[in-house]
């Protein structure tokens, strides 16, 4: 698991700003948490985060480890907006059932439990998270997103973090035409294992390449497939590898 850190967007025009950037509708912040991510023009991946409402402004919750260079990314955006963006003391919590009090309900899948954010450090976490991301096929920052992404190959119509109604953002153009035009032929899938192999190993179908093994735990694991060659006997390794060719889990 990443270690999160978490900013605060804040000033008059702090809501703007990020509606006009973010894949998701940022007024959503008045019902609960919001999962969003920010793309390049051409549609590719930059980064994802939630943002949530709090009392000073609208704090956003992101991997620590591409924080700085997303932070350096949304200063060159501000312009003139009357706009502060600034790193908080706040430490993430999470939890599994309802939210409590002061946190939201994680918004991409009803088994992912609440999001908190206080003042104090949390304990070590007691879930399985990795195992759980993987059993609902949850893409994670580094791991299955990064720089050649689409977000919709990787679900985020499903993880409810794109609106398609919003009107522009940054790489709407490229992300609504995916939605739109295309049929995904390429994608994040929900794998079977038998025998070991290390996220990362290359998969084959026969003597085709055919994706690429993301994220394991146990004998199951997130796989980006070329789905037209994802049939038959498949391997990563020494490990024969199993797709059921279902394909809703991009949408």
């Amino acid at each position: 698991m990443s270690e999160r850190t978490i900013w605060r967007i804040s000033g008059a025009d702090a809501r703007k700003f990020l509606q006009d950037l973010v894949t998701n509708n940022v007024d959503g912040i008045d019902q609960g948490l919001v999962y969003a991510a920010l793309l390049t023009p051409q549609g590719k991946y930059l980064a994802d985060f939630f943002l949530a409402q709090d009392a000073e402004g609208i704090l956003l919750d992101i991997d620590a480890n591409i924080a700085p260079q997303v932070m350096q990314r949304l200063g060159m955006y501000k312009l003139r907006a009357d706009v502060e963006i600034a790193e908080t003391a706040l430490h993430l919590h999470r939890g599994l059932g309802a939210a409590p009090n002061d946190g939201w309900a994680d918004p991409r899948h009803p088994e992912l439990g609440w999001r908190a954010y206080r003042a104090e450090p949390s304990e070590p976490a007691a879930t399985d998270w990795p195992a759980l991301y993987i059993a609902h096929s949850v893409p994670q920052t580094g791991v299955e997103l990064h720089a050649d992404s689409y977000i919709l190959e990787m679900g985020f119509e499903r993880l409810n973090g794109v609106d398609f109604r919003k009107g522009c953002y940054v790489g709407q153009e490229v992300t609504a035409r995916m939605k739109h035009k295309t049929e995904l032929r390429k994608g994040l899938a929900q794998v079977r294992l038998s025998g070991d192999a290390a996220p990362g190993t290359e998969i084959f179908a026969g003597e085709k390449p055919v994706g690429l093994l993301h994220s394991v735990a146990g004998e199951r694991g997130l796989a980006y497939l070329r789905f037209d060659r994802a049939k038959g006997d498949m391997h990563a390794g020494d490990a024969q590898i199993f797709w059921d060719g279902d394909t809703s889990e991009q949408g």
